[in-house]
Order: structure tokens, then sequence, then C-alpha cells
């Protein structure tokens, strides 16, 4: 089959629920990507900050092999090795002390916000509200689209769940003003990724979590797409120097695999047998492949590699910046970078780098999204940046 006969066959029988880019990948091996037709393509996306060490890593690769051969589904009343293990690297490595795991991040979301409403029932006189920020994504089940704070994801699909309260982000008086006797947690994101690389005042994040423990709400931080290494730290609170109650896990925590998780402190573990739960959460198969990749990005201090690769990569997008004046800002830590141009030519920046074989993330009309694997190289870096250019030019930005 063709790539037209691929997609012709997903015009037929797919929901049309993604407006996808016109090629059919099938293979990939580190930074790269091949299409259907044998073209290779420098990827720039991480299959959306999800394969933190690039695509088929030894390390993920082989563990997946051998737990295909053994056991990969088997339900929670039973323990298997793969998912302790990695519980007790996650809660080795961080300020946690539980930890559950879901299928995808949205879902760890949906967990950490049932246990932050259970915290308010018990301890807080019935507080169920949880305060989320403008800009924010924490995921598309119908919760988690009331607690991202997008209108273009709430519109089609009111009246959504009730429980949370949207105010602007980086704005800590919009905050406290928003802090009612309801309210039992405060769920952000330490940069938003989705919002478009926003990065906040290291005081509002100090503030916010100082004013969730004077009031005795949860401070919760979504980490699904800054944890895993990919800001420089092995998780992005860390990068703040924050401790938080509840931490949220998804896309690179598994690998490649379907696996996201919800951390808290054991004085907030209030959740009890029949509380929660999952058919394939934290089954064998993806936490081997999650447990083989934390502990290859502990082992290996995989997060300093990220940050300097960040830091070149930032350099040499401070060179473009310096050669085209529609260049707005450059931001974000580690591999997490927006660049942002004057001109509401993002995808058509996207689109031709993806005929010139890079691929990158408009996440905004004015903003353009890097996030590569983080043991990316300077030459890979030189080649994104050179096509970024030999764009830009053409676009004249």
């Amino acid at each position: 089959m063709t790539t037209t006969d691929w997609k012709k066959l997903e015009s037929t029988y797919y929901m049309q629920v993604v407006n996808r880019l016109p090629l059919v990948l099938v293979k990939g091996k580190g930074t790269i990507v091949w299409d259907e037709e044998g073209k290779k393509y420098l990827d720039f996306t991480s299959g959306w900050a999800v394969v933190n060490l690039g695509h088929s890593h030894p390390a993920v690769s082989n563990a997946i092999k051998y737990q295909v051969d053994n056991i990969m589904q088997m339900t929670n009343l039973y323990y298997t090795i793969p998912q302790l293990k990695l519980a007790k690297l996650l809660i080795d490595n961080s300020c946690f002390d539980r930890v559950f795991f879901s299928n995808s991040g949205a879902e760890a979301n949906e967990g950490a916000s049932k246990l932050a409403r259970k915290w308010g029932k018990e301890k807080l006189d019935g507080a169920y509200e949880i305060i989320t920020m403008e800009n924010s994504f924490h995921g598309r089940t119908l919760a988690m689209m009331a607690a991202t704070g997008q209108k273009e994801y709430q519109e089609k699909w009111q009246p959504l769940p009730d429980g949370f309260v949207n105010v602007e982000y980086n704005n800590f008086e919009a905050l406290k003003k928003a802090t009612k006797k309801n309210t039992c947690a405060v769920l952000l994101e330490v940069v938003q990724g989705e919002g478009g690389v926003n990065v906040p005042d290291h005081s509002y994040l100090i503030d916010v979590q100082e004013w969730c423990h004077q009031n005795n709400i949860l401070f919760m931080v979504d980490e699904v797409q800054t944890g895993m290494g990919r800001l420089g730290t092995l998780f992005g609170y860390q990068k703040f120097g924050l401790d938080p109650d509840v931490m949220v896990l998804g896309k690179a925590l598994g690998a490649g695999t379907p696996l996201g998780a919800f951390l808290c402190k054991e004085r907030f573990s209030v959740l009890e047998p029949g509380d929660h739960g999952s058919t394939f959460g934290g089954n064998a198969l993806t936490t081997a492949a999650g447990w083989a990749a934390l502990k290859y990005i502990i082992d290996t201090d995989i997060p300093s590699e990220c940050s300097d690769a960040g830091k070149y990569l930032k350099s040499m997008l401070d060179g473009l910046a310096s050669r085209h004046s529609n260049v707005v800002d450059i931001r974000g830590y580690g591999l997490l970078i927006g660049l942002e141009i004057s001109k509401n030519k993002a995808p058509e920046v996207m689109n031709l780098c993806l005929e010139k074989g890079l691929l990158i993330n408009a996440v905004r009309p004015n903003t353009l999204r890097l996030f590569p694997p983080l043991n990316v190289t300077e030459g890979d870096i030189n080649k994104a940046v050179a096509i970024l250019e030999e764009v830009f030019v053409e676009l004249k930005i």
C-alpha cells in the first residue's frame, strides 16, 4: 500500500478528530523517524514528549521484549513485580510516599482530583473545588476539560462537571481571591506546555505553595509534560525548589507505552480500597518499560545531559533570533522550548519544516514548541536550527 492508500484508509474508517500531517511513519530510532516511503525526519517532538530517550531505545525495547514473553497484564488484585519496582524507584527519587498507576496523564489527573476531593470532604468540611490555571492543559476527559483553562476545549461540551475554577496563571493575587471555603486544592503546571511553553515567576510558584500550606489545601503539580527529566531535573518541581503534596505524571513515564501516575505525601494518602482503580493501569508491560526508562535516566544522569543540550539549543536559537527580527521570545527550560514569532505563521513554519525533514509543533499560531529526546546531540540541534533558518528565510520571518 502507498501513503495515499493509508491516508484513504484513515479517512474512511477513523473518526475525524485529528488534523493529521501528511506522512505515514513506520520506524523510529533515536531522534530519527522514517515514513512509509523511506524518507527520514529529525523528530523534535519526541512523540509528544513521550520518548524522552528517543525511539526504540535498547533499555526500553529489551525490557518490553522480556515482559512480552512472561506476563503483560494481570488484575491489580494480584502483585506484579514490574509495577512494584517502578513504584519504589519513583518514591525513592522524589519527595512523595505513595503512588497509583493509570493509563495516561488525563486519568492520573482524574485520580489526583478524586484524592483532593476526598481530602476536602474529610479534612475541610466538604470542600471540593480545585483551582486551576488559564491556558493550562490537564486532559480531554469531561472533568479534565473543566480543569483545563482554555475556552476552546470547553465550549462544545457544556455543561461541564462542577468543581474547577480557572484563574490567570502567574497571578498570585487572582489565586488568593479565588480561594474560598469550598477550595480543597490548587492544580498547576510548573511550566505550561500546551499553553505555549509559559514560564512563571519563581516567586509565584513558591507563593502558591506557601498559600496552600497555610490553608491546608493540596498543592498539586501536573508534570505530565515536565516530568522525567524534561526541564533538566528529574521532575520539574525540583527545578523551582518546590515541595508539592501531589504530583501527576504521564507521557514519558511509560517511555512509549500508555502509563500515567499520581503520587502523594503520606498524610494526604486518603484513598481506601474501592475508592479508585484501573483494569490496565500499571500493568506489567507498561511498568516494565517505565522502570527500564526511569532507571536508565537516573543511572546515566540524563537530566544533566538534557540541561546541557537545552542550553546549547537556546544559544543556537538566540543566534537565529539575532538574524530574524520577527522572533519575539525564546523561553523554557531544558528541552521544552517555546519560540515565539511576531507573525501568526507558526503553522506555516511547521509544515515547511516537515517538508524539509524536521518535525516540530505549532503549539500556538505564533509559537513553535521544540521538545526533542533528552539525549539529542549537538549535531541534531545544528541540523534542526539550520532547517529553521531556511524556513524563516523563505517565509520572511
